[in-house]
């Protein structure tokens, strides 16, 4: 049964917490599964990427329990155990291709699958550097895709210049570092996200960044030992950025966004608000780490921008939303470089601009992005909108859907647990409706 969403017309101010940041939580579930002694995370996102990566840490021989809603990891001191079966990944790209640098300097052979969308998305991305290092993966298909099985070898440090600006093929690329003999170093082509290098350096794992190139030195396949210690998952940005730019499009409205992750290689859709002539001002309550920290943006009549080149990989996913605001905004808003997103969990290109189209907005595709032409006079869509399994796109078509003159319905809306579970109760709060 498909689910559906009916979203109504609303005014959405106020105030609220997101959940954990998804990125980090993959990750601290890796680190700590390598850890010696237990992890207490807090924070930790109980979307369903996040945890299935928390349940293929624990076939992997991490125990993992819940306390209320702090989460302890007991780690293997690096003697993690070949699992029984295969690692089921769900929808989550990035907990797969970190996984698979995390596996492929280990003694054994593990297999991972993942959900319909996620077996189309591109895999060859991370083979190519693993075999260069060592590894063997084999790969289903022409096309590079899940399921995936990785048959742990001994690796080999090497200079890994990337092809493309990926955060998650930087991060694979590293792991597998840390179990290989000598240094490896990745060069990156413009500057993304930098959750892995932070909690390396949090965790005392020793990591060297000088401007673009990130180097590790490799500790064989024993890996690297380190101590469990306590974590704090920032509130996500990427689930914010969605009430932080209804509100910045909307005149009169408020909102304030607290606990939430200020990192600065996430936070580039502020930038791109305040260019449109947002008004937003940020507060830091935490620096350790990723830091932390309060958003508050009151909303004003925006004009367009253009968003491009360095931008990019740092707000890669706002994007669709981006294109949403821009709807909503005076003149042209242009966004290119941006071709990655026809490699998400859909075609976030086309899709986004289908369905804009569907609401009356006049709408230009490009290979790498699109032109997004405002303001638009919002219509409800003739037929219900299919999110095509993506989180991201349900999303910012339901914030689009409050700004409409009569309900709108979305359907194929339960992909929003892999993310942000909480994303239709926070539309209840802060004044919308859905049903």
């Amino acid at each position: 049964m498909i689910e559906t969403k009916t979203i109504f017309p609303a005014a959405l101010n106020g105030e609220l917490s997101v959940p954990g940041d998804k990125s980090v939580s993959q990750r601290i579930a890796m680190l700590a599964a390598l850890a010696t002694g237990t992890t207490t995370v807090t924070g930790f996102l109980n979307g369903e990427d996040a945890m299935s990566t928390l349940q293929a840490v624990c076939a992997l021989g991490a125990s993992c329990r819940f306390d209320g809603n702090v989460l302890k990891i007991t780690g293997t001191a690096g003697k993690l155990k070949e699992p029984a079966n295969p690692l089921d990944m769900g929808n989550s790209g990035t907990g797969t291709r970190l996984l698979a640098g995390l596996l492929a300097g280990r003694s054994m052979t593990v297999t991972l699958t993942g959900d319909d969308s996620l077996s189309r998305r591109p895999m060859g991305r991370i083979q190519a550097p693993l075999e260069l290092m060592g590894a063997q993966l084999e790969l289903t298909g022409e096309k590079g895709t899940l399921p995936m099985t990785i048959r742990g070898t001994t690796l080999h440090g090497i200079r890994y210049e990337l092809p493309m600006a990926s955060a998650q093929v930087k991060s694979c690329v590293l792991l597998a570092g840390l179990f290989a003999e000598g240094k490896t170093t990745v060069v990156e082509p413009r500057p993304t996200r930098d959750h892995t290098e932070k909690l390396f350096q949090t965790l005392d794992i020793p990591v060297d960044v000088d401007g673009l190139e990130i180097s590790v030195q490799g500790f064989g396949s024993k890996g690297p030992q380190f101590a469990a210690r306590d974590l704090t998952v920032p509130g996500d940005f990427s689930s914010a950025a969605f009430w932080i730019a209804a509100v910045a499009a909307r005149p009169g409205a408020e909102l304030t966004v607290r606990g939430v992750g200020l990192n600065p290689r996430r936070t580039a859709l502020l930038d791109v608000l305040k260019r449109m002539g947002a008004q937003i001002e940020t507060e830091l309550t935490a620096t350790d780490g990723d830091p932390i920290g309060n958003v508050t943006v009151r909303g004003a009549q925006l004009h367009g921008t253009e968003v491009c080149g360095d931008e990019i990989p740092n707000l890669i996913d706002e994007l669709p939303m981006i294109a949403v605001v821009g709807a909503l905004a005076e003149g042209q808003t242009v966004i290119r470089d941006a071709a990655e997103l026809r490699v998400k969990e859909s075609d976030r290109i086309a899709v986004t601009a289908a369905h804009l189209r569907a609401f009356g907005v006049a709408v230009t595709e490009q290979l790498d992005g699109m032109t997004v032409n405002g303001p638009a006079e919002l219509t409800a869509p003739a037929e219900p909108l299919d999110s095509h399994g993506d989180h991201r796109i349900t999303m910012s078509m339901a914030i689009l859907a409050t700004f409409a003159t009569a309900p709108v319905q979305l359907n194929n809306v339960g992909c929003v647990q892999t993310s942000y579970p909480d994303f239709w109760n926070h539309l209840e709060q802060l004044g919308g409706k859905s049903e």
